[in-house]
């Protein structure tokens, strides 16, 4: 149970970090658009323009926080694949469980 808890504890910031991301990307998104609506650009047409700009711009201007959820994504799926191996060696019966 520890080592579920140490698994699901590995990034806590995770989830935080996937959404701060996100929202900046739809803000970044609806910024974009806003200001081509503001040039008299039809809604429509200022919201596919502004999604294929913001979408490499976010890249670049984002970076930092995109390292942060690529690395958090990264230590989880590391974890939980250490965790799946344990799991198939006790199974096995290879290994026995281990105390901690």
């Amino acid at each position: 149970m520890q080592e579920q808890q140490e698994v699901e504890g590995a990034k806590p910031n995770l989830a935080r970090d996937v959404a701060l991301y996100t929202a900046a990307r739809l803000a970044m998104v609806v910024a974009v658009a806003a200001l081509l609506v503001l040039a008299q650009v039809p809604v429509l047409v200022a919201l596919a323009v502004s999604v294929v700009v913001v979408m490499p711009l976010s890249l670049v201007v984002f970076g930092r926080l995109r390292r942060r959820v690529a690395t958090g994504m990264a230590e989880r799926a590391a974890a939980r694949r250490a965790r799946r191996e344990e799991l198939r060696a006790q199974l096995r019966g290879d290994r026995t469980s281990q105390a901690r």
